[in-house]
């Protein structure tokens, strides 16, 4: 069943169909106070499901890697019967960390320090000189378990052992985009989303960074190649609770820009997309941080993670599918082009509004109804933070 969903035509005086109110953007402190840094790994990203990587870098049976969840390392790895698993990425014995990527293959889990060795499931094998070690209990001393999922083709772990399904929580979702994800995607290019410390790093807090996502009021300021190719007035966002899905329409003027306007002449479906497909861009936010970049000839996903209380990683990757025409593979060159352009002008912004953040005494404004999907992300980052759900 569909979850009810709050539908946003953006348009100029649009009233929306749910709301008239887009709600209140958060108090600026939530942006720059270091204690607000350290409650929220516990409250906000150790008890969500946080996205780790796609199942091709998990190709088969023994294939691991190492992923950041909520400060901690974190060991996936391809069970042998194609399953996934993980658990925290420490030794039980001394604390050694088990894995750290790129890790070749293998049927167990050896500690390269002393050689523990762990099944897949994270169960202790045993233990060298295993008799001069008193009290060694084997089925105490596995690895601890971490929850996995997996959920259009990207995998997902969540701290919280209690935690709703993912699926479940994004209900609807994938009925919606699902013909653009799955399994069978290809990366493109060398980033990877859990590669952190190859990640590019913007100078802002990682809730800036999403809340300048989750809204196009700022895109005929601080955009003007989108607004030359996107039908601004044509911009909807449809929100439920754990998830908001952004749609925008193509324009039909050609661009004045010349890769652009060669990008609206190329633009063509990946296989398994339709011809109504074209001519539209998404973009999907499952909170708290995970982004999802949906074209006609390419996928990004992205995780926004803090490093500080004012900068933020940002790992992700791009993906394509195989049997992609040679007028697809044109526009996607096209278009990531212009992304990395908008992602400059992305990074200056966000980095000019941490700044301005610290200002003393400011605190935000009222929101336009056209950054409803920001209203949405910080009351339900207020009552994580606030312990109000449960």
């Amino acid at each position: 069943m569909q979850p009810p969903t709050t539908q946003v035509p953006v348009a100029d005086g649009a009233p929306g169909t749910a709301e008239n109110s887009p709600g209140e953007a958060l108090p600026a402190r939530y942006y720059t106070d270091p204690a607000i840094a350290t409650a929220e790994t516990e409250l906000v990203f150790a008890k969500s499901w946080q996205l780790v990587c796609h199942e091709t870098d998990l190709p088969g049976p023994g294939a691991r890697l190492a992923a950041t969840v909520a400060g901690r390392s974190v060991l996936v790895v391809r069970t042998e019967d194609g399953g996934l698993a993980a658990h925290l990425n420490v030794c039980r014995h001394r604390g050694t960390q088990l894995v750290s990527s790129p890790e070749p293959s293998g049927k167990a889990i050896r500690c390269p320090y002393h050689g523990w060795t762990y099944r897949l499931d994270g169960s202790l094998v045993g233990a060298p000189e295993a008799r001069q070690i008193p009290c060694l209990d084997k089925p105490r001393l596995g690895l601890h378990s971490v929850r996995v999922e997996s959920f259009l083709g990207f995998v997902f772990a969540n701290l919280d052992p209690g935690a709703v399904p993912l699926a479940e929580q994004c209900a609807g979702l994938a009925e919606a985009i699902g013909h653009y994800t799955g399994p069978d995607l290809v990366a493109v290019g060398r980033g990877r989303i859990h590669d952190v410390a190859g990640a590019e790093v913007q100078k802002a807090n990682w809730k800036v960074v999403v809340d300048n996502y989750l809204e196009g009021y700022h895109v005929p300021v601080a955009h003007p190649g989108l607004m030359r190719l996107l039908d601004y007035q044509g911009y909807t966002v449809d929100i439920t609770e754990s998830y908001a899905l952004f749609e925008s329409p193509l324009r039909d003027k050609p661009s004045s820009n010349w890769a652009e306007r060669l990008y609206q002449r190329v633009a063509a479906p990946m296989p398994g997309l339709a011809e109504a497909d074209r001519r539209v861009w998404r973009y999907a936010v499952i909170y708290p941080n995970t982004l999802i970049d949906l074209y006609p000839d390419h996928v990004i996903a992205w995780t926004a993670l803090p490093t500080a209380p004012d900068r933020t990683a940002l790992p992700g990757a791009f993906y394509t599918r195989r049997g992609t025409s040679a007028r697809t593979r044109l526009a996607r060159r096209l278009n990531i082009h212009i992304g990395w352009i908008t992602n400059d002008e992305d990074a200056e912004l966000v980095a000019r509004v941490q700044a301005g953040l610290g200002t003393p005494g400011y605190e935000p404004g009222p929101l336009s109804r056209r950054e409803a999907a920001v209203g949405w992300f910080a009351r339900r980052f207020r009552d994580d933070i606030e312990g109000k759900r449960p």
